[in-house]
């Protein structure tokens, strides 16, 4: 049995870099950027109004209430740049800034003299007007050759859409490691409208798995179900690697009873056994091993949170250094309450991160954190690691505090939770 710190150094050893592909930023969300993304253009592209109203030179100057103009002509989102001259313009939001006009007044704050049937021709100012006021200048959002995107960047919808603004179409992004899942048990059903039989069980861990995986910015190419024969357990791998996969993760089989056949079947097939069993808890019989193709091979328990803590402390590494992303960052928070923990293993808690009135956040260990228990996962909204020989981890104390999933930042998931 070795270390988490001992594992993990294993699993980055194991990690490569994913190849780089282009993509349209259509279907760009939720990818990692594998070069910087730096604006073509200015955003806005060209000094507008921010209000419907008039457009004024106020040259630095204020305005004074009171002030009558004559309007020059008027301009809606859209139309082509114009000569503003003197006097005012009237103006519509967006609209691009008459050259030489750069103030406008809100509609509400002018008083028509004089107009005709196509619009005002003459106005007074009901309000002092400042210099620059409602206008947008070309460049204040974006200015033109600025990195707006780093690399490394996950693509969410607002990354999307400041790249539509821009008229960027395509970037180059990390391919999405290529992933299978395979969960083993002849109780285990995978049907929801099956009735079940006595001694079976609903297979959950492979729906959680692949969601989780496909957040963390896996490919899911091939997943299934097989009893507790090793030659269906092979047959399935074959088909997974077949479909491309080049990390595999199974859940059940691994520990030391009469059905726990993976690890042999494995060696059986020419896998370089790299760990078996981690001092943490959940999840103490997880095995790691390459493949003869070289191909990761995660081997994770059967029970719920025990292939969860797999998946989110084991498999996740390993998925973020494959999309060339930075080493996740956690939290330090003070615990809420004194925690017994089994001495000299490193245990992964389903928490809490709560603010007090001051807005001082804390983290609070749920009830109920056996590894069959499914129902806690719903009032969690953080994982609380707790390392160290001691078995009394007293109130008060700083615990390292990460989000459910490597890019699900404890923050947002405090917003879900409220």
């Amino acid at each position: 049995m070795i270390s988490y710190a001992d594992a993990l150094q294993h699993l980055m050893d194991a990690a490569w870099p994913m190849p780089v592909e282009r993509v349209d930023v259509a279907h760009a969300e939720g990818r990692v950027l594998a070069e910087a993304v730096g604006s073509v253009q200015d955003l806005p592209p060209f000094d507008n109004s921010a209000m419907d109203g008039f457009a004024l030179h106020a040259d630095g100057v204020e305005i004074a209430a009171g002030s009558s103009f004559t309007v020059q002509g008027w301009q809606a989102a859209g139309d082509a740049a114009v000569q503003g001259g003197k006097g005012a313009w009237e103006i519509m939001t967006g609209a691009h800034m008459p050259a030489g006009l750069d103030s406008v007044v809100p509609v509400e704050q002018v008083e028509v003299l004089e107009a005709h049937l196509d619009g005002p021709l003459r106005i007074r100012l009901r309000e002092a007007v400042r210099p620059g006021q409602h206008v947008r200048l070309r460049g204040q959002d974006v200015a033109q050759g600025e990195v707006v995107l780093p690399q490394g960047t996950t693509l969410d919808v607002n990354a999307v859409t400041l790249l539509h603004a821009l008229g960027i179409t395509t970037v180059q992004v990390h391919r999405r490691p290529p992933v299978a899942v395979i969960t083993t048990g002849k109780e285990l059903v995978s049907d929801g409208a099956q009735a079940l039989e006595p001694g079976q069980i609903r297979d959950s861990n492979r729906p959680y798995l692949v969601r989780r995986l496909q957040q963390a910015g896996a490919d899911v190419v091939w997943q299934g179900a097989v009893g507790d024969e090793p030659a269906t357990f092979l047959q399935a791998l074959d088909q997974a690697t077949a479909a491309g996969a080049r990390v595999l993760i199974s859940t059940g089989a691994v520990s030391q009873g009469r059905y726990d056949f993976i690890p042999d079947a494995l060696r059986g097939r020419g896998a370089r056994i790299v760990f078996h069993k981690v001092a943490i808890r959940p999840g103490k019989p997880l095995l790691f091993a390459r493949l003869a193709d070289g191909a990761l091979y995660f081997g994770l328990p059967g029970n719920p949170i025990s292939a969860a803590v797999g998946q989110r402390f084991f498999v996740e590494p390993v998925l973020r250094r494959m999309l060339a992303m930075v080493d996740e960052q956690a939290l330090q928070l003070p615990l809420q309450a004194d925690l017994r923990k089994p001495p000299g293993l490193r245990v992964h808690l389903r928490a809490q991160i709560v603010a007090d009135a001051t807005g001082s956040l804390s983290v609070r260990v749920l009830a109920g954190q056996e590894s069959f228990r499914l129902k806690t996962q719903l009032h969690a909204n953080a994982w609380a690691i707790v390392d160290g020989a001691d078995d009394v981890v007293r109130a008060g104390t700083r615990v390292k505090v990460r989000g459910l999933g490597h890019r699900d930042p404890v923050w947002l998931s405090m917003q879900e939770m409220s």
